[in-house]
């Protein structure tokens, strides 16, 4: 096992730079999630520290070895592709055996590693099948077995779960996770799935334009997001975020009401609140027009502008809502699940 360093990456095509000075020390044994929308950098950061796309500054270490210069053959990782890369003519066992026999592994021992496998993930009795002959989750399950006999460093996960569906993706991501802490092998898993990023990562690296917005464990993006970008990426649904104005130790929002919370903060900002915190309160200062409301089940989403406003908010209630189009509601806002933001850089504003 071995942990991975990197050390200010840069990624530019011609003029073009998709990648600005990345850096993390990721922990052997740990289980790293890169986020972010589409083109954000993330794949082809994973790539990058794969090798197979060059650098153009900065240097990866896994271990206590720099690998720029090597060839991903030679750097001790295995990867786990979107579209499994499975070889069509080859059987489950010769597809999970194929690296180790151009390694020129003893027989018996690729027989062993490839049973031992597919015990780990229940294939076994797919082993003389064809990859045509598997669903998606067992083709999936038998990329990562081909990963697994490898007894790698690191294990690379490239949006390994996009082509699977709802249901199979919960279960597949509970798998993986159970799996890599059973082996205990320092991984890296690439997502735009910002659900599938909290429930599997150790700590997340949230990506935007090929910046660095924040990195750190789950709850703390969710509690303390250091942007609005990652306030709004984290937390399903997204957080609220209300134009303000902050002066003598208040907020003011749009439509006049105040409410108390910005001790030492002057001039435009932005409020968030996500939510899930904002409290039913028939005397509360925030009043919300209901254009409509969406039943989940367990909870209810209300979608509405805060009144007096074109300012959208939503607000998620446990169990079942039934509301007009039209109905104003009152909700309070308690001082700890508040956030400031500043309006110009987005970065967020400290108590």
């Amino acid at each position: 096992m071995a942990e991975i360093k990197l050390d200010s990456l840069t990624k530019t095509y011609g003029p073009t730079q998709v990648l600005y000075h990345v850096h993390a020390d990721i922990e052997d044994g740990e289980f790293v999630v890169i986020v972010g929308p589409s083109g954000c950098g993330k794949s082809t950061l994973l790539r990058m520290i794969a090798g197979l796309e060059s650098i153009t500054t900065g240097e990866v270490s896994i271990g206590d070895k720099v690998v720029n210069g090597l060839e991903p053959a030679d750097r001790d990782i295995a990867m786990v592709f979107q579209n499994y890369a499975l070889y069509p003519h080859m059987s489950v066992r010769q597809n999970m055996a194929y690296g180790l026999k151009i390694r020129k592994q003893p027989k018996a021992e690729i027989e062993r590693r490839v049973q031992e496998a597919a015990d780990i993930l229940e294939i076994g009795q797919y082993l003389d099948r064809k990859p045509r002959q598997l669903s998606g989750g067992q083709r999936q399950r038998v990329a990562m077995g081909r990963a697994i006999v490898r007894d790698p460093q690191v294990f690379l996960f490239d949006e390994p779960l996009s082509n699977l569906d709802a249901k199979l993706r919960v279960q597949m991501r509970l798998e993986i996770r159970k799996l890599q802490k059973r082996l205990g092998v320092t991984s890296i898993f690439v997502t735009h799935d910002q659900v599938e990023a909290m429930t599997l990562g150790d700590r997340l690296m949230v990506l935007n334009a090929g910046y660095v917005e924040q990195f750190g464990t789950p709850i703390e993006l969710y509690d303390r997001p250091a942007t609005i970008f990652v306030a709004g990426f984290i937390g399903s649904p997204a957080m609220n975020f209300l134009p303000a104005t902050a002066a003598n130790g208040t907020v003011t929002l749009g439509n006049g009401v105040s409410l108390p919370g910005a001790d030492g903060v002057s001039g435009p900002v932005t409020f968030g609140i996500r939510p899930e915190h904002l409290v039913p309160d028939d005397t509360g200062p925030i009043r919300v027009c209901v254009q409509l409301f969406e039943a989940l089940g367990a909870n209810t989403l209300l979608h509405g502008v805060l009144e007096g406003t074109e300012t959208a908010v939503v607000v998620s209630l446990p169990g079942h809502v039934t509301l007009e189009p039209g109905e104003t509601r009152s909700f309070s806002a308690p001082p700890a699940a508040q956030h400031l933001f500043d309006s110009d850089s987005g970065a967020r504003i400290e108590p």
